[in-house]
């Protein structure tokens, strides 16, 4: 089934790493919470999506994200997704996520959160060390962290996700397993531990360019950090399905995120959000203003689109499937872009599984560990044919 995610461009302050499209500001909430409902109402409305869809076909995912949306009250958020459900055909299985910062949070908004159907809650934690918060410029201590999943759990919450970063300059490895004991001491049902990256636009990216810049740990002692991560977090019971990301068990894998990985449509609302059909790909104007207008205007905000050629499904296919548990179907890969990758490019599989980076087992090939930590350069080794 598809997918529908929700862009919320605002939060109380800017993080300093943050490359998503936001605005540390409130002012404009009234005008985008109009203009989001517009949004959907036009794609009811004209049934551009709907052209995609099979007869029957339904969304079993939303996914509130931004920015931060917890900084919208429980009743817009409520008000939002009510909405959401009178425009599109959701299943009766939905997987309701919402993004949320521990210092936004209290136990009757998330109470309130709950009663309207959010049943995966994904908190931005990001360390419990004070230092870590401080050098990432989190707005939220280390003890409204923790009380935020105490209070996500009596809430109702059975489903609880938590937001990790690691490969901090001044972080050792052992500083980050103990941060790490801390969030598996919760027994969250998902863990996702993003490495530390600098991007262009963000205070990071800026400050890395200037004479006070600070330098990042190496590759090699990065992938000692994505090793320990991995084989802590499987000794604890957890799933390493995506590059990321850590599921409880194959059935608390998120669900609106696999789409992403599987080539599977979704539908995305609100400034800078993208859609993908399967054949087709667009985005929204990455500024409120801009989207605003459009929608006052009855046109939907879309920038750019772009129409995916075979040769590059086939490109997307093997880079997002090589970052996965799941890898790549042999016999339906064939099928569907002509190439065996068992042998083409010759050679290539049998180096790598001697290699131990990637294994062919059940008709399918995945990575290993050490495959997952270079993802990226292996779907390159299969793109010469």
């Amino acid at each position: 089934m598809m997918g529908l995610y929700c862009h919320i461009p605002f939060c109380s302050k800017k993080c300093p790493y943050c490359n998503f499209y936001s605005v540390p500001s409130l002012r404009r909430v009234p005008a985008f919470l109009k203009a989001i409902k517009r949004e959907a109402r036009l794609y009811k409305k004209e049934g551009i999506f709907s052209r995609f869809m099979e007869e029957g076909r339904e969304f079993d995912t939303l996914y509130l994200g931004g920015g931060t949306p917890s900084v919208l009250t429980h009743e817009m958020i409520g008000d939002l997704i009510l909405h959401f459900k009178d425009c599109f055909p959701f299943s009766k299985d939905m997987e309701i996520t919402m993004e949320a910062n521990p210092g936004d949070l209290s136990y009757e908004c998330m109470k309130e959160l709950f009663n309207y159907g959010i049943n995966r809650l994904n908190i931005g934690i990001q360390s419990f060390d004070p230092e870590s918060l401080f050098f990432l410029g989190r707005c939220h201590s280390a003890d409204q962290a923790r009380l935020a999943i105490y209070m996500a759990r009596d809430a109702g919450f059975v489903n609880l996700g938590m937001d990790l970063i690691y490969g901090l300059p001044e972080q050792s490895l052992e500083s980050w397993l103990i941060d790490l004991e801390r969030a598996i001491a919760f027994e969250p049902e998902h863990i996702s531990c993003y490495q530390l990256t600098i991007e262009d636009g963000t205070v990071f990216g800026k400050r890395q360019r200037s004479e006070n810049g600070f330098f990042l740990k190496g590759d090699d002692v990065l992938y000692e950090f994505f090793t320990a991560t991995s084989k802590r977090l499987t000794q604890a019971g957890y799933v390493h399905y995506e590059v990321s990301n850590f599921a409880g068990n194959q059935d608390l894998v998120s669900r609106h995120n696999t789409k992403y990985w599987r080539h599977i449509p979704y539908l995305g609302l609100g400034p800078s959000a993208h859609s993908f059909s399967g054949r087709e790909r667009w985005w929204n104007h990455k500024s409120i203003d801009r989207y605003c207008r459009a929608i006052q205007n009855e046109s939907l905000p879309i920038e750019g689109r772009e129409a995916l050629t075979d040769e590059e499904i086939r490109l997307e296919s093997l880079y997002m499937g090589l970052r996965t548990q799941y890898g790549l179907d042999l016999k339906g890969f064939r099928k569907m872009f002509g190439q065996d990758l068992r042998t083409v490019p010759p050679g290539v599989l049998s180096v790598l599984e001697e290699q131990g980076r990637l294994i062919v087992r059940g008709g399918r090939v995945r990575p290993t560990l050490e495959g997952m930590a270079v993802a990226d350069a292996i779907a390159i080794e299969f793109l010469s044919d």
